[in-house]
């Protein structure tokens, strides 16, 4: 038992980190009041931020909820599966006909679904997608930054290098440029992948949903922080690095986006994390996570929490995918991840 008394003390220590940063994050998420400041500094930022409401609050949701609130219930109305005042043997007769009611009803929803859902579905995650990256460049802006300055980019060098890692620097010119392709085009793979694995993880009897959360989470926090990594010129191995590294946090900061949309269906989840989205990428731009990661690390005494290879499946079976393709198209992309 004696022996087993240092390692309890070690989990709970590490326990405790995990729950501070963790809670770290959650704090730095719900700092929406960022998202008003900002809006006030830009006036380009705060009408885009305006039409994602007007597109996915307004416009998607509004239209659930006229959907659920009026188109249904009339139909209903309009072709019952029962009359209420109708007895037994009247209904045995119109059996039929309310079966056809029923059928009716539910075919003309499906072409509600067909003709305006579907569509203005994807019509709203293409132009949302757009509209979020001027979000994020407006709000960088706003911060009054626009690239890093060679002070910034050596300082975060010297902090974020994790233990002996040195992250090489990617080359000016044509060849760095190339690099920044490669890495782009392979994080898009790798996250593809990612959402793959937490789609899976929701079948997985009793904990399924647990761990669906978490990674959600991860997965949420990592698109909010990529924005402000890719305008900070961050390569895909140091923030891949860095999220691992401090993997509670980004539990943490995707946990309040992720709690808004975990119990909706997804229809409708989608609309709620379409209008919040954009205010968690600009709490994401204007956090200082280094800064304040690297505070809370410093109280802590003992043991520190180690790195979680969170991106480890999705990147594996991402290299078997790629394993399939012919070498050179294989070693051209391992050297993006590489470099």
């Amino acid at each position: 038992m004696e022996d087993i008394k240092p390692l309890i003390e070690a989990l709970k220590t590490k326990l405790k980190q995990a729950l501070i940063l963790w809670a770290e994050g959650f704090r730095e998420a719900c700092c929406l009041h960022r998202v008003i400041v900002l809006c006030r500094r830009s006036k380009k930022l705060m009408i885009r931020t305006g039409q994602c409401f007007l597109l996915n609050g307004f416009i998607f949701l509004g239209s659930l909820f006229v959907l659920n609130s009026v188109v249904i219930p009339t139909l209903q109305w309009i072709l019952p599966d029962h009359y209420s005042q109708t007895s037994c043997e009247a209904m045995s007769e119109f059996h039929g006909v309310f079966k056809f009611y029923s059928f009716l009803r539910g075919f003309l929803i499906q072409l509600f679904y067909v003709f305006w859902f579907y569509p203005l579905y994807v019509f709203s995650f293409i132009l949302s997608n757009l509209w979020y990256n001027d979000i994020a460049t407006h709000g960088f802006a706003a911060m009054g930054r626009s690239r890093p300055s060679t002070v910034e980019s050596l300082k975060q060098n010297d902090t974020l290098t994790s233990d002996s890692k040195v992250h090489a620097a990617r080359p000016a010119g044509l060849g760095g440029i190339m690099i920044g392709i490669g890495e782009q085009v392979y994080s898009l793979l790798l996250l593809t992948f990612f959402f793959f694995e937490v789609y899976a993880t929701g079948f997985i009897p009793y904990i399924g949903k647990a761990l669906n959360f978490v990674l959600l989470s991860w997965m949420y926090a990592y698109y909010c922080f990529e924005y402000k990594w890719n305008f900070t010129e961050w390569g895909l191995e140091k923030r891949l690095d860095f999220f691992e590294t401090n993997w509670a946090f980004f539990a943490g900061f995707g946990s309040p986006c992720v709690l808004a949309i975990f119990f909706f269906p997804p229809l409708v989840g989608y609309g709620f994390m379409a209008v919040l989205f954009p205010l968690f990428v600009l709490t994401a731009t204007g956090t200082e996570a280094e800064q304040v990661i690297s505070t809370r690390r410093r109280r802590f005494t003992g043991a520190q929490l180690g790195k979680v290879p969170v991106f480890y499946a999705a990147d594996t079976l991402l290299m078997r995918v790629l394993s399939l393709f012919p070498s050179e198209s294989r070693e051209r992309t391992q050297d993006n991840k590489t470099l």
